[in-house]
Formats: structure tokens, C-alpha cells, sequence
């Protein structure tokens, strides 16, 4: 089982705020998976007054978050989808998460039937054409993991924005929302894109949102 216990200080405090956009006024179920000590899922359940659930691989951060939430399962959240109800949550999160399941596509294929009928998944996935490791890969002939980032040692899988999309239309879901986070501000992706006439612009970006729903 790959280690996440050296994870930098605060890892399991990000809350993410920039992800609170992407939540329904009218959400009032919430499932979290990957919801460290809960962190986001605390203030979206006091944002939305809202039942929130979460999924925690690591036990202690899981501990932290339960007398916050409703619900917590600690453990591999494969281990708990078919223990959740079905038709009930308007929003799952996977923040960070899916690029770090063996198999995310299984994983977002059966957690369908857990949606309420209008419910959607919203997701942050890092770009693995993000500017620094482009460059790591196309002009210094390297692929490095790193303790954290796009390259994280503990990342099982990799995603391109036109990955990301493909995905999710693959398992049958209808993309809503699909737009960059975390722009970075260094000038080396714009002057790069002077040379190639602007058409690599993706390399600034450090992640996307994707908002998805089921299509009936």
C-alpha cells in the first residue's frame, strides 16, 4: 500500500475554498470523498446547512473528521461505495483524488447510482502538462516524482485537460463545467506560447474543475 503518512505540513487541512463554487445553493446532501479531517466538509456544511458525509483513506486524519460530519468511512473509498445509499447525494467531491485511485474510472462508473437525480460530481484534477513538468519531461528527458504537486509520488494516474473530459463522457456522464485552477503567474508558459503561436496555453494551468451529471 503506497504511504501517505510524509505528506507535508497542512496537507490534510487544505480546504480548498476555490472548490465551494462549484456547489449547488440547493445541495443538501454532500458526499466528500478524500476529505482529510474535513476541513472543506465543515464548511460546506455549515455554508448549505447540509448532511455531509466523508471518505478518509488515512485513519487519523478520518478520526479528526468525524465529529464534524455526519458520516465518515475511513479507509480505500472502493471499500464503502456500495455501502452508501442510492439516488442521494447532490454533490460528491473528488478533490484531488481520483488521480490517486488505482481505478478511477471503476470507481466514478459505480458511484453513478449514489446521485440524487439531478446530483453531480464536481472534481479537481492536477494537469500533468502543467508548465514545470512539461518542461521536466520534453527538454530535461526526466520524469521525477515529487512528495507533492502534479508529480506526486503517491499519483497513480496521470490527466490532461482533453483526458479529464474524455473520461467522464466515456462513463456517460455530461460535463457541465470544465475550466482551469491555479493559473500560475510565471512568464515562461507565455513566452513558450509565443513560439508555438499560443496554441500550448494549457501548461499554465496547475489543475482543472470538472462538473459532471449523469445523462438520462
Amino acid at each position: 500500500m503506497i504511504d501517505y503518512k510524509d505528506k507535508p505540513s497542512g496537507y490534510y487541512d487544505n480546504a480548498r475554498l476555490e472548490m465551494l463554487k462549484y456547489l449547488p445553493e440547493n445541495a443538501t446532501r454532500i458526499l466528500d470523498v478524500g476529505c482529510g479531517r474535513g476541513v472543506l466538509a465543515e464548511l460546506i456544511k455549515n455554508k448549505n446547512k447540509a448532511e455531509v458525509w466523508g471518505i478518509e483513506l488515512m485513519e487519523s486524519e478520518g478520526l479528526e473528521a468525524t465529529p464534524k460530519l455526519d458520516k465518515v468511512f475511513i479507509g480505500p473509498c472502493e471499500n464503502f461505495i456500495d455501502n452508501l445509499p442510492d439516488n442521494y447525494f447532490d454533490v460528491i467531491y473528488f478533490n484531488d483524488v481520483l488521480e490517486h485511485l488505482v481505478d478511477p474510472h471503476n470507481v466514478l462508473e459505480r458511484i453513478k447510482q449514489k446521485l440524487s437525480p439531478d446530483g453531480v460530481i464536481v472534481s479537481s484534477i492536477p494537469n500533468v502538462r502543467f508548465y514545470k513538468t512539461f518542461a521536466r519531461v520534453v527538454f530535461g528527458k526526466d520524469w521525477k516524482y515529487d512528495d507533492f504537486g502534479v508529480m506526486d509520488k503517491t499519483h497513480l494516474r496521470f490527466f490532461t485537460s482533453k483526458t479529464i473530459k474524455r473520461m467522464y463522457e466515456d462513463l456517460g456522464y455530461k460535463i457541465q463545467l470544465h475550466e482551469p485552477l491555479n493559473v500560475t503567474r510565471s512568464l515562461k508558459p507565455l513566452l513558450f506560447n509565443v513560439l508555438v503561436l499560443f496554441t500550448q496555453m494549457d501548461i499554465r494551468y496547475l489543475q482543472y474543475a470538472t462538473v459532471v451529471s449523469v445523462k438520462r
